[in-house]
């Protein structure tokens, strides 16, 4: 082609290009990324929002979008807006390619980062990402784990820095510093990602079918990884996991046009949800803070501590019917009963105190969320809080008492009073500030509880939600006699022994989930397969997406097929133990192992076989594990629920006496007296689990011999020992007695025709008491 035909198709196409320059080019001018998503909800207000239009100002994008989701905001399409980033907005250290979630973990220090430094680091090494305490209990449960030993994670990971925190005050980083060196098990310096597993190698050795267990069924609550498109399980990842509302239906109920409004799997409004600062309005709804149903899409399962704060437990049942007679929604792929929420989550508070229940954020602190830039194995690792750093004890205020009280690890402490704190981490100015009044109360490892507050005599909290609630003192109740009723007095008060040794929670816990009894099958046969938690949170595009999280799929899968079931479910008062901390500790049954696995060629190579643990010389690994359930009431669990009772003493219920027989199996047909079955033609009802020759709520005989595994995390966890078992028992007290019936001189002279009432019980036992304190008095 010649110049002259050169220039005239270059004036054609110039002119084209005027032509086809429309309204939307124009818009994309002045409204950039808002030219398509017009009404979408602005991310969030005040000074975080005023600073991201001002980025966005310079990266060609008057809303902001682009300074945390990256993409072209001039583009007119989809396609092309979705791809890349401004330049300098690159250079800048913020997005480099389109993040369709900028919370997620893999790019937030490039868009959330931007402006929270350090946080992204801190979490990847948190066990909201690592899960290494979880990985550690199951593999512990099925024979793999042989120490208590952190190895494994989702992700090789390395605490290059060093044992030292990257943040907290110096009280903490010094607590931290030594806390690290004293548990290099609990707090290691570096792990693995777990294994695949070989399948080849699973005829020999059955057990490591445990990895499978936990890569395909554990693992895929973490925030490397996107929610599991199930009722109740949408969340974003990584900072998105928690700070973007998803409903339990995942469903878009905002203003976007362009966001699909039938189709599961969206958030439920583009606002950011955190601190009080944070509202979010919806409809004739505001609220601020963080829902606990927000935890909940993943603190639903393992020690369910979410679920159970608010009230519920699984059931296998469903009802009460709707009025179709259909049964509930599944909930986390369960049907739930109401038992009883926590007190901290029940809308009516103390008398003085607002409607309203707390967050689950009013107690934790960003540290036991985000991390302190080591790597904690277990959740005593790295969670801060002791219900004393609120409540004190009988005798101490809160500030009256040393660093680490109520985590001692069998450690006498040394430290004087740890007093108040005057200000505020850096990382807590991103929240909402309050004014410290007389101070703000520490943690037990000396960082400023930024929301609760010494006013006078008095404590506040100051909840996200907006609800400031003054927060019962114990010592201050004592001094002022203001008990609600006399057992509190005495339990807390004059046996003193309770609150030295004793986890609250220990008599505060009404109740907790008790699933006995985790029946397992793993079948790797006919190339069956399920989807890999582990193998997609380590495939992750630049975007930061990892290979679940495209809608409709679930990503990437691995050899094998996981089913599950369990014996039965009870939620009363639970057993007690010790726990890692050195305290007595309600105990609940953990990853209680009873496992099928079939190989690759279809052969049962176990058969409802339990693996074995090192634990007291070689226990089943049935495991119970110590748990603060988070179903706290304001009236404490009777002195009889523990003292006459054999279940909570680990004995199990009813002492054992129940659920016999589970090692033998049954048949149910037509028999004779002696139990011999008539037909030849039968099969087996229940089949036998050949070592399990106790009930599953049983831990330890009355001699002392512990028969299954309690805890894996921490070498002082276990039943309460011999000794204290034996004090603890005050079983027969009413033989005291009443053994003197048969005496009828004796019995007739106390004995009073009139039906006698408990109150009247007691006083004739505080008579018997006093008359025994002067008959001591004369003989001295």
């Amino acid at each position: 082609m010649n110049g002259f035909g050169i220039r005239f198709l270059s004036g054609i196409l110039g002119l084209l290009a005027a032509i086809a320059f429309t309204p939307m080019d124009a818009a994309a001018q002045t409204s950039g990324c808002l030219t398509c998503h017009e009404g979408i909800e602005q991310f969030v207000d005040g000074v975080m929002h005023e600073q991201i239009v001002d980025f966005g100002v310079e990266y060609g994008d008057p809303a902001g979008c682009v300074v945390c989701h990256g993409g072209d905001p001039t583009a007119t399409e989809a396609a092309a807006a979705h791809t890349g980033a401004p330049a300098a907005l690159t250079e800048n250290g913020g997005p480099h390619v389109f993040y369709p979630d900028p919370g997620a973990l893999w790019i937030a220090d490039k868009s959330c980062g931007q402006c929270h430094d350090g946080y992204a680091e801190r979490l990847t090494k948190s066990l909201m990402n690592t899960e290494a305490g979880k990985l550690q209990g199951n593999l512990w449960s099925w024979g793999v784990q042989e120490d208590m030993k952190v190895v494994w994670g989702n992700y090789d990971l390395i605490d290059e820095d060093g044992p030292e925190p990257t943040v907290g005050t110096e009280a903490y980083i010094e607590y931290m510093t030594a806390f690290v060196a004293a548990h290099p098990d609990q707090m290691p310096s570096e792990m693995k990602q777990v294994p695949d597993v070989d399948v080849n190698a699973i005829a020999e050795h059955p057990n490591l079918a445990g990895i499978t267990y936990s890569r395909q069924q554990c693992q895929r609550c973490h925030v490397g990884v996107t929610g599991r498109e199930k009722r109740g399980d949408f969340r974003g990842t990584g900072c998105s996991s928690c700070h973007v509302p998803y409903s339990n239906e995942g469903l878009y109920e905002g203003g976007d046009p362009t966001i699909a409004k039938d189709q599961p799997g969206k958030l439920m409004l583009h606002r950011m949800q955190g601190s009080r600062k944070s509202k979010v309005k919806h409809g004739d709804l505001e609220y601020s803070g963080i829902p606990s149903e927000t935890c909940n899409s993943c603190h639903n399962r393992g020690k369910r501590i979410g679920v159970s704060y608010q009230g519920i437990m699984e059931f296998p049942y469903g009802s009460p019917y709707d009025e179709k007679g259909g049964k509930q929604p599944k909930l986390h792929t369960k049907n739930y009963v109401f038992i009883k929420d926590d007190l901290h989550h029940q809308i009516e508070s103390r008398p003085g105190n607002p409607e309203g229940g707390m967050l689950c954020q009013d107690c934790h602190t960003t540290v036991d969320m985000h991390g302190d830039g080591n790597l904690p194995g277990t959740t005593l690792a790295q969670v801060e809080i002791e219900c004393e750093d609120c409540h004190g004890t009988v005798g101490e205020f809160p500030w009256e008492l040393p660093l680490g009280y109520g985590e001692e690890h069998g450690v006498e402490l040394s430290g004087g009073a740890r007093g108040l704190g005057e200000d505020l981490l850096g990382e807590q100015y991103f929240a909402e500030v309050y004014e410290p009044e007389d101070g703000y109360l520490l943690s037990a490892r000396g960082n400023p509880l930024g929301n609760v507050v010494k006013r006078g005599s008095k404590v506040i909290l100051h909840s996200a939600s907006g609800n400031d609630f003054e927060i019962p003192v114990l010592k201050q109740i004592a001094l002022d006699g203001t008990w609600k009723n006399q057992n509190a007095k005495v339990a807390m008060g004059s046996v003193t022994n309770h609150m030295e040794t004793m986890e609250c929670y220990a008599c505060h816990a009404d109740w907790a989930p008790q699933c006995y009894g985790c029946h397992i099958t793993v079948d790797y046969s006919e190339g069956k397969t399920d989807i890999d938690w582990i193998a997609n949170a380590n495939t992750r595009g630049e975007n930061g997406l990892t290979a679940d999280n495209a809608l409709g799929t679930n990503g990437l899968t691995s050899a094998g097929k996981v089913s599950e079931t369990r014996s039965y479910l009870r939620w009363e008062e639970p057993t007690l133990g010790i726990n890692g901390e050195g305290r007595v500790s309600p105990l609940m049954p953990g990853c209680q192992v009873i496992t099928t696995v079939i190989d690759k060629d279809g052969n049962t190579v176990a058969h409802n076989e339990t693996w074995m643990t090192p634990d007291a010389g070689g226990t089943k690994g049935l495991d119970h594990a110590a748990v603060q359930p988070h179903t706290a009431g304001r009236l404490a669990r009777s002195c009889e629920s523990c003292h006459n009772n054999p279940k909570a003493l680990g004995y199990g219920i009813a002492d054992g006496r129940f659920m016999q027989g589970y090692n033998k199996g049954f048949t149910v047909d037509l028999e004779t007296a002696k139990g011999e079955i008539i037909p030849q033609q039968t099969q087996l009802q229940s089949q036998p689990v050949p070592t399990l020759d106790h009930d599953l709520s049983q831990i330890v005989t009355r001699d002392g011999k512990q028969l299954v595994t309690v805890g894996s995390h921490w070498p002082l966890t276990g039943p309460l020992s011999q000794e204290v078992r034996e004090k603890i028992e005050r079983t027969g007290l009413c033989m005291g007695c009443h053994q003197n019936m048969t005496n009828d001189q004796l019995w007739s002279a106390v004995n009073n025709p009139r039906f006698a009432t408990n109150k009247e019980h007691q006083e004739v036992m505080d008579q018997a008491l006093h008359s025994l304190a002067g008959g001591k008095a004369k003989a001295e």
